[in-house]
């Protein structure tokens, strides 16, 4: 399975790259990390800085119909980085058009909400996106991670990094599903 994580240059928070990215690539799968620019990520560990990541491709060099599912990470810069890059909005929507499943964790669905994909689909983020996914016509819940699946895909959103175990877990099964 091919997996893409997509992520600005810099402002990820790196335990939402890293985790779901050992996850993934515990179960044998293929994750490749797509960003706005070539070279590096500059992650951060909330304010500070973090590692850095090599960049695999570009949101110009790939469409979604090369990945089977995509991880969007957090990080507050992030997410408000990638819903100003047209192409970024249009890659993730890409996923959402074919049918193919998403993950979300904390700020990541304000590139959902640019993308036009979350109304009528449950919902959860970091809380301060609450206002923001309603107004988009998203069903919000303070949950650890909730699978949303009545939509053209299966969506699943998380809301900080202390859910990251639930929220991997859910990813993996329903990406698991989504390739069975």
């Amino acid at each position: 399975m091919r997996i893409a994580f997509l992520v600005a240059p810099e402002g990820v928070e790196q335990v939402e790259l890293t985790e779901p990215w050992r996850a993934l690539t515990e179960t044998g799968e293929t994750p490749q990390l797509v960003s706005t620019r070539p070279g590096h990520v500059q992650a951060f560990k909330h304010l500070d800085h973090g590692d850095t990541f090599p960049v695999d491709r570009t949101v110009d060099q790939v469409s979604a119909g090369e990945y089977d599912a995509l991880v969007m990470p957090g990080g507050v810069a992030n997410p408000d980085a990638l819903r100003l890059d047209e192409r970024a909005v249009a890659f993730a929507k890409g996923f959402f058009d074919a049918g193919k499943p998403v993950a979300a964790i904390c700020h990541a669905p304000w590139t959902l909400v640019e993308a036009d994909v979350v109304r009528d689909r449950t919902m959860t983020s970091w809380p301060s996106l609450r206002t923001d996914l309603r107004n988009a016509g998203a069903h919000w819940v303070d949950e650890r991670v909730a699978v949303c699946t009545s939509g053209p895909n299966t969506l699943v959103t998380s809301r900080r990094p202390d859910d990251l175990p639930a929220f991997d877990e859910a990813m993996l099964n329903e990406f698991g599903k989504a390739i069975a």
